[in-house]
C-alpha cells in the first residue's frame, strides 16, 4: 500500500491568531506610549541619539509582524502540547512585559523602574529564542531584531537615567 503524502501548507487560521494577538499586545502598549511620547515631559528627557517618534512606530509596526511570524513557526513546527506550552508561556510573558514597560516608562512616567523591567523583557527575548529553537530555528531567527531594538530601547533608556 503506498503512503499518501501531505503537503503542508499554511495554516492560516494560527497565523491570523498569531497577528492579531501580536497586533493587539502593539495596540495596548502605544495606549500608553502615543500620548506619552508626544508629551513635553518626554521631550525634556529623551536623548539626541532618538530616532524621531514617526520612525517608532515604522519600527514596532515591522518588529511586531515578525514577532507574530516567529510566534506562527515555532507553533506550527512544535511537536507536542509540552512544547506548545512553553511557546505560549514564553510568548504570553514577553507580551506581558512589553506591554509593562510601556506603561511604566511612559504611564507612570518611571524610566529607572523601566531601565530595570527592559532588562526582563529582554531577557525574555532570548528565552522566547531558545524555546523557539527546538521547535523552528526560523522562528528564533525572526526574533533577532526585536532583541537589537530593545537593547537600542535600552541604551535611550540607561541614557535617560544616568546620562
Amino acid at each position: 500500500m503506498k503512503k499518501r503524502r501531505e503537503k503542508k501548507g499554511l495554516n492560516w487560521k494560527v497565523l491570523v491568531l498569531c497577528l492579531a494577538l501580536t497586533y493587539i499586545v502593539g495596540f495596548v502598549g502605544s495606549l500608553f506610549t502615543s500620548q506619552g511620547a508626544n508629551s513635553e515631559w518626554y521631550e525634556s528627557i529623551k536623548p539626541s541619539i532618538t530616532p524621531p517618534n514617526y520612525i517608532f512606530t515604522i519600527i514596532w509596526d515591522i518588529l511586531f509582524f515578525l514577532v507574530a511570524l516567529s510566534l506562527y513557526f515555532a507553533w506550527t513546527g512544535a511537536k507536542d502540547d509540552k512544547k506548545k506550552e512553553q511557546i505560549t508561556l514564553a510568548f504570553g510573558m514577553n507580551f506581558l512585559l512589553n506591554i509593562l514597560w510601556s506603561a511604566i516608562f511612559f504611564g507612570m512616567k518611571n524610566p529607572l523602574i523601566a531601565l530595570g523591567e527592559i532588562k526582563l523583557l529582554s531577557l525574555s527575548i532570548i528565552w522566547m529564542g531558545l524555546v523557539c529553537w527546538r521547535a523552528n530555528k526560523l522562528a528564533t531567527f525572526l526574533l533577532i531584531p526585536y532583541l537589537a531594538w530593545v537593547y537600542f530601547a535600552g541604551v535611550i533608556n540607561f541614557i535617560i537615567v544616568f546620562g
